[in-house]
């Protein structure tokens, strides 16, 4: 499957905001964003005002960056999320949050979505006992997440048991620390999603 393999923090300046794809260094002063808060290439800070179909463009980009999803499957979330009831925006994120490895890193299991990305894909992770590697699994209400017995001791995981706690969980999960555990009590409110993005945007483009 394609994948971007290219500079992370190049997409970040793309975009103008952090969108936080390397974990602890989007916190630091090392963050490139910081000292060249401007479009990479020649003309990066020279670019003329966006247009309303750029603005529109770049938005989805950047939801789509944020979380890792290239643009055939961000298209058909967006053709499930346009089906559903109520505000096809919210129902967008929704379905983005609901995925299994932005679950693992809501939680705190890793870093960055890349890397727990990576840990769901190398199986780690139990879905109410069943072990899943697929990163986009849909998570539902009531469902209970596990880290496997075997993975317990593994570096990744030992370094996230010790810092469980320093990062702040969305109220629609809940960590249980002592047994690396996530239990999922409802799909988030728009309120309750911290992405910023303006998923209206995002509608305006799709629906031309």
């Amino acid at each position: 499957m394609a994948r971007y393999t290219g500079a992370d923090c190049k997409r970040c300046r793309r975009e103008k905001t952090k969108l936080f794809l390397k974990g602890s260094k989007c916190d630091g002063p090392k963050c490139p964003i910081e000292s060249r808060p401007y479009p990479p290439g020649e003309h990066g800070r020279g670019r003329s005002k966006d247009s309303e179909y750029l603005l529109q463009m770049r938005e989805k980009q950047k939801c789509a960056r944020i979380y890792g999803v290239l643009e055939k499957q961000f298209r058909g979330y967006y053709e499930e999320a346009n089906r559903r009831q109520g505000k096809t925006g919210e129902n967008l994120l929704r379905i983005l949050e609901s995925r299994l490895d932005n679950v693992v890193y809501r939680a705190g299991f890793a870093k960055s979505r890349d890397m727990a990305r990576q840990l769901v894909k190398h199986g780690h992770f139990l879905v109410n006992g069943e072990k899943v590697d697929i990163p986009s699994f849909r998570v539902t209400e009531t469902d209970v997440i596990d880290l496997r017995p075997t993975s317990g001791e593994l570096t990744p995981f030992i370094v996230a048991r010790a810092e469980l706690g320093e990062k702040t969980v969305p109220a629609w999960i809940e960590v249980v620390g002592s047994k690396m555990r996530i239990l999922v009590h409802s799909l988030p409110a728009r309120a309750a999603i911290d992405t910023l993005v303006q998923e209206q945007l995002i509608v305006e483009l799709y629906s031309k």
